[in-house]
């Protein structure tokens, strides 16, 4: 099956030891003492490996908080340092389940129904595109089947209300509900506005009554900017260059708030978690009846069985032999993550502040502190069964993440985004998989699921030797599917094509200068006449418009910073209003080449040369086509 629904009896074997692994001593933390000698060291070891002014760390167990502590500095010029009860983080998509959490109050009082059409609960409709409508159950597990976007999430939005800015910016939807995980901002801001309208209170002010306030979390909240009492307690975010911090500013999350906007310390996150662990009460009072945390915590859904799926709301970590869920987040220059194990009764949470820890929340830092108090030691591996070969052939390929565009010039990000490579490893029996997470070697278990020989990743394919292998599933990233790349998104095949483009583009006006030249000298031969002449100034207009679109193309997208703000907007629109004036030049171009090729101008090189101009500006249309640079995709 494409997709798997799983109650929650089935999680019985999802709980057990992972196969292959074998328990040694796994007590856990319980010590403050040796959890903090532990801590200092590997946060010690990260900061000065990856350039980070400081970070924020608090574990809970069985209803307390075991240990909070920061490192480093909240504000480097003015030597604050990180006190993880009242320096706040800007914690990124760990929102999220601050959001999932008011939806569930909201289901568990009778005015929410996971089930119903979204379209009941709001004042605009999403299109009716697939027959199956959009449920808060999609919108909770990442399966709605929206294309991402991500120009403009940033950034405030002076004068336009939050309810207009979803009717405003409703992504495509590009493949039915349900049917396979694909992280979504928009989604989860969509749930925080149903929040706001079915409650009648903001989405912020809905937080502080029915979260934040009645859990103690003074120092915790969503508004933007911070309140003025909690303003100077917020962390700066860095940039580490030249050897040197550099602060970033404020990072804005405006109408799409509730799947990021949140700032907290470390001890009000303990809190959360302690809520989140304890059946949903902390000191006696209780923001969410236990079934409504227990279904929180249990899988919802799973694009393979075989690896980590979803919750409502969370998503699965599992490691180690432990079920964990959890989520992680990241704005530009702070980086976060929140795991919960709830058979330990186990909270950990951790940001960063600066831009070199993107690589620790996703894994690094919750694996060492797994490897550190709950190791496993591995059985041996299987050999691979019978017809090992053709299958380990068929998993080969480079595998994209759905989390794209589809409609908009934002598909131009495709091949920037990380893709994932598998292929045939160096030892018999193994395959080399290459991700966000790293470069890993893998066995097979069995067809279809591999099992990481460095680590505790796994990986699961859908798909089948014969018909081919579609789609990948990362036991490391379960809100994020990926499927086979084809040949027309591959990077590289355009890549060589857009050089091919460049190299003849550039070679056209060189062409026309030199003739220019000698033509003052040599006039009656080389001197163009007629069409000849006319032709290659076509040529030379098509070479000028497209170098004032990639002019205007680099300005409205100046930086990740004004990308995700919305910034040149105009210029943007005006880039792509632009590359229109391409069409006309080119179907002249191409008429052109005909008239060259049947009147035999120029001599035979001259032809060749500018029927491979005219192949080149037919091949960069089709590129700007293809990514939806052609025309205003907005």
């Amino acid at each position: 099956m494409r997709c798997v629904w799983i109650p929650a009896f089935a999680l019985v074997a999802s709980m057990t030891l992972t196969p292959g692994l074998h328990a040694q001593d796994r007590i856990g933390p319980t010590d403050p003492a040796e959890l903090e000698g532990f801590l200092d060291g590997l946060m010690a070891a990260h900061r000065a490996e990856l350039g980070i002014a400081g970070a924020t760390v608090a574990v809970v167990r069985d209803g307390e908080l075991l240990l909070s502590k920061g490192y480093g500095w909240a504000d480097v010029e003015a030597r604050r340092p990180v006190d993880p009860a009242s320096t706040l983080f800007r914690i990124g998509s760990v929102t999220k389940p601050f959001t999932w959490t008011a939806v569930m109050q909201l289901e568990e009082q009778g005015l929410l129904d996971l089930d119903t059409d979204v379209n009941e609960y709001l004042d605009f409709q999403v299109p009716g595109t697939w027959e199956e409508p959009i449920t808060l159950r999609h919108l909770l597990t990442h399966t709605p089947g929206f294309e991402d976007r991500a120009y403009g999430l940033f950034g405030p939005n002076p004068g336009v209300s939050r309810g207009a800015w979803f009717r405003d910016n409703i992504p495509a939807r590009v493949r039915p509900p349900g049917e396979y995980t694909s992280y979504s901002n928009y989604g989860t801001g969509l749930a925080g506005y149903i929040v706001e309208r079915v409650s009648g209170l903001e989405w912020e002010a809905y937080l502080e009554e029915r979260i934040l306030g009645p859990l103690g979390m003074e120092h915790a909240t969503a508004r933007q900017p911070l309140p003025e009492h909690l303003a100077p307690l917020l962390s700066e975010g860095y940039a580490y260059e030249g050897g040197a911090f550099r602060p970033r500013p404020f990072e804005w999350v405006d109408s799409g708030a509730p799947a990021g906007a949140m700032s907290a310390s470390a001890d009000a996150m303990a809190r959360f978690m302690i809520a989140h662990l304890e059946g949903g009460e902390v000191d006696g009072v209780r923001i969410l009846g236990e079934s409504a945390v227990d279904r929180m915590h249990e899988r919802a859904f799973a694009s393979d069985p075989r690896v980590n799926g979803m919750t409502l709301g969370l998503y699965e970590k599992s490691s180690h032999g432990l079920r964990i869920v959890g989520h992680s987040g990241g704005t530009q220059w702070f980086f976060t993550d929140m795991a919960l194990i709830p058979e330990e009764r186990l909270g950990i949470f951790v940001s960063y502040n600066s831009a070199g820890a993107a690589p620790l929340p996703m894994g690094r830092f919750l694996e060492a502190f797994l490897d550190r108090y709950y190791p496993v030691e591995r059985g041996p591996t299987p050999d691979p069964s019978p017809g090992w070969q053709e299958r380990a052939a068929a998993y080969a390929g480079t595998y994209g993440f759905l989390r794209v565009s589809h409609t908009t010039f934002e598909r131009i990000l495709g091949p920037l985004i990380a893709r994932i490579s598998v292929r045939p490893g160096e030892s018999a029996g193994e395959m080399t998989v290459r991700s966000p997470f790293g470069t890993e070697r893998y066995r097979e278990v069995e067809p279809g699921h591999l099992r990481s020989v460095d680590g505790h990743g796994e990986v699961a394919f859908e798909g089948s030797p014969e018909a081919g292998y579609t789609h990948l599933f990362l036991s490391h990233m379960p809100p994020a599917a990926a499927e086979r790349i084809g040949f027309a998104d591959r990077g590289g095949v355009h890549l060589v094509l857009l050089l091919f483009a460049i190299l003849i583009f550039a070679s056209l006006p060189a062409v026309m200068l030199g003739r220019w030249l000698l033509a003052r000298r040599f006039e009656e031969v080389l001197h163009p006449r007629g069409p000849e002449r006319w032709l290659r100034w076509a040529g030379l207009g098509f070479v000028g418009v497209v170098v004032l679109f990639v002019l205007l193309l680099g300005v409205g997208i100046a930086s990740q910073e004004a990308f995700l703000y919305g910034e040149g907007r105009g210029v943007l629109r005006a880039a792509l209003l632009v590359s229109l004036l391409l069409l006309p030049l080119l179907l002249a171009l191409v008429a052109g080449a005909a008239l060259a090729v049947q009147r035999r101008l120029w001599g035979t090189a001259g032809r060749v040369h500018f029927v491979l101009f005219v192949l080149a500006a037919v091949t960069f249309v089709l590129q700007l086509h293809h990514w939806n640079l052609l025309g205003p995709r907005m």
